[in-house]
């Protein structure tokens, strides 16, 4: 993909989609969804989910593995059926046949799926061709999508011959083609490498600035920090918490992260420091001391002045803020990452 990481975000993305969709009357909520639930048998995989995203951002969705976020999409796309609630994008519900409303929407699946007898050309012009029926356009659109994705000099490849990285941008151009307006991005740079993930997550970044919405799911969470404007944490089919990454930091109670090198902690030493008033959790591996701090002004000085007077040698020394983990960990208990399986799938 191209490189746009320098490029500014326009501050009225939101404002051009609502004029281009109708003027001042027309609501700012892309997909609303109020007190979704759906059971499979027994099981309730949405417990009364509420779910709003705006027009003009990116929307990060964030949860474990059976936390529910892949049926909320698929309920959103009519894809399932659900046993309570209301679903509106764009201000329409949506059912199956609700065809004027899913042209708008784009869809950018976990697994790769595309055709492997097809070329990378006719792969996006079979996709393109579900929404757009003019064979001069959809060819000016799928000529645009190969150029977005990076992919002139594979255009007659077939996906066989294609990388891991590559398949995937493949991927995305075949849900983008149609310009939708609205796009769901479900564990896009899986499996990937470092070069092709922030080639995606800069592709995703310069949609959005033309003006695409964009809901975006991940186990990566600083790849939703990158790029999402605000965040949901959901877990057993329910809402947890909602907002920009700083303020779902400044939601729990946790502090900096305090981790110091040092070869000659002792037991005793590390009582004390699981004594102090500010301290969560302190743990020493016999070269380095980790501390999960309350928040606190003089975290960090009173930390050193219990090892200077006890006699500790400290080394390399690190502060760093909490992090997304750190939220979810404290909402759960679980750790997000560590929830999900090894190929990064979803059950």
């Amino acid at each position: 993909m191209r490189d746009i990481a320098n490029e500014s975000r326009p501050s009225d993305v939101r404002a051009a989609s609502s004029a281009r969709d109708g003027g001042d009357d027309v609501s700012d909520s892309a997909v609303e969804v109020k007190g979704l639930v759906k059971r499979y048998g027994d099981m309730l995989a949405l417990d009364y989910f509420d779910l709003d995203v705006r027009r003009g951002e990116i929307f990060g969705l964030l949860g474990p593995n059976g936390s529910g976020k892949s049926t909320a999409i698929n309920c959103i796309l009519a894809l399932l059926t659900y046993d309570e609630g209301e679903i509106r994008v764009f201000g329409e519900p949506v059912t199956p046949t609700s065809y004027d409303v899913k042209r708008r929407i784009g869809i950018v699946p976990q697994n790769v799926a595309v055709f492997n007898e097809l070329t990378v050309t006719e792969n996006i012009d079979y996709f393109c061709s579900l929404y757009v029926t003019e064979r001069k356009r959809r060819a000016e659109l799928v000529d645009q999508a190969i150029d977005f994705v990076g992919l002139g000099e594979f255009r007659r490849f077939r996906p066989g011959k294609l990388s891991g990285g590559l398949k995937r941008r493949l991927n995305i151009a075949c849900g983008i083609a149609h310009r939708p307006e609205l796009i769901f991005f479900d564990e896009p740079t899986v499996a990937v490498d470092p070069q092709s993930r922030n080639a995606i997550l800069e592709g995703i970044q310069r949609l959005n600035r033309e003006g695409a919405t964009i809901v975006y799911t991940s186990h990566y969470m600083e790849e939703v920090e990158r790029i999402a404007d605000r965040i949901l944490i959901m877990d057993h089919g329910r809402h947890l918490a909602l907002g920009t990454a700083e303020e779902l930091k400044n939601m729990i109670g946790m502090g900096e992260r305090i981790s110091v090198a040092t070869l000659d902690l002792d037991d005793v030493t590390l009582r004390r420091i699981r004594a102090l008033p500010f301290v969560i959790e302190a743990a020493w591996d016999g070269k380095e001391l980790d501390v999960r701090c309350r928040r606190g002004e003089r975290n960090l000085a009173d930390l050193l002045d219990m090892l200077n007077a006890s006699g500790v040698n400290v080394g390399h020394l690190t502060s760093r803020p909490p992090s997304l983990n750190d939220v979810f960990l404290e909402l759960t208990g679980t750790a997000l990452r560590d929830s999900a399986d090894s190929d990064g799938t979803e059950e």
